[in-house]
């Protein structure tokens, strides 16, 4: 056996083993957590093999044989909103509404077998689940609502609006349907696949677009008969204050009209008082009629 077949084999080891060295180490980053499977099976721990093995965040050992998981454990946001994401559901009356959510959740320290061996596509399957129960809420929202409302103090319930639509219930009712679907995440969806549900939110919800189109319609007919009642009574205001000041200017011609008679009536008085009216009343009477070119008369 030649030195240079040595040397190249051992140094074909050494590689070797260094990349099994390198292979047998993994590291953990914080807000994470790691599971184990050795040729497809999960590395259980304790001596009944019941409970799955998790590696903190760190640097771990494991064989070359097994793969790492990684499971992160922050919360994380599930957004279920847009013309994408956005999930549709009719409701009790027919109606068809978009429902735009936010659902915040975190895997399950406890049950982190469900969350990654219970189902191939862990989100896509809580997303399909989701759709389902909101779809399932908002047909029964109208029944349920009722039920709650009859089941209150009468002294705190509110009374119903009549002829009120799903759409304008369910805007009402918003936080009870928000409770409702809270609720059910947090005790049956959490403990069957392995996610805890902090919160689900519902952002808004969107009518249908003929239901849109009617609404726009109506707010703008609104805003047209509001646009026009301003202008009306702005034209009656105007109005009102230019009578007020026409009989304001009435009031001081009639004031002056009225001082002026008084006056002539003293002059005439003081006149008769000094029996020279009848003077007076002739020369007036000359001086009219020398201005005048024709006048007529009549005789009694």
């Amino acid at each position: 056996m030649s030195t240079s077949f040595v040397v190249g084999f051992l140094g074909g080891l050494a590689v070797y083993l260094g990349v099994l060295g390198y292979r047998a180490w993994f590291r953990v980053e914080q807000g994470y957590l790691a599971v184990l499977t050795s040729f497809g099976a999960a590395v259980m721990k304790g001596k009944d093999g019941k409970a799955l093995r998790l590696f903190e965040p760190g640097l771990h050992f494991k064989w070359p044989w097994q793969k790492v998981h990684t499971v992160a454990i922050m919360e994380q946001n599930l957004d279920l909103s847009g013309e994408d994401g956005g999930r549709m559901a009719m409701a009790e009356d027919g109606t068809v509404l978009r429902f735009d959510s936010i659902l915040r959740y975190a895997p399950d320290k406890e049950q982190i077998y469900a969350f990654l061996f219970g189902m191939k596509a862990p989100l896509e399957h809580i997303t399909r689940l989701f759709t389902c129960l909101l779809r399932n809420e908002i047909a029964n929202f109208g029944r349920t609502a009722r039920d709650s409302r009859d089941s209150r103090d009468p002294r705190e319930s509110q009374p119903e609006a009549p002829h009120e639509g799903s759409y304008a219930l369910i805007r009402r009712e918003r936080h009870e349907l928000n409770r409702r679907i809270e609720a059910f995440c947090r005790d049956q969806v959490g403990e069957r696949y392995g996610v805890k549900f902090n919160a689900v939110d519902l952002t808004d919800i969107l009518p249908p677009d003929e239901l849109v189109d009617a609404l726009n319609a109506v707010m703008n007919a609104k805003a047209e008969a509001d646009e026009e009642y301003a202008r009306a009574e702005a034209d009656c205001q105007r109005h009102i204050l230019a009578a007020e000041r026409g009989v304001d200017i009435a009031r001081a011609r009639a004031l002056a009209a009225e001082r002026e008679i008084r006056t002539l009536a003293t002059y005439l008085e003081e006149l008769r008082k000094s029996s020279t009216l009848a003077l007076y009343v002739q020369r007036r009477k000359a001086e009219v009629l020398a201005q005048s070119r024709a006048y007529y008369f009549r005789s009694t």
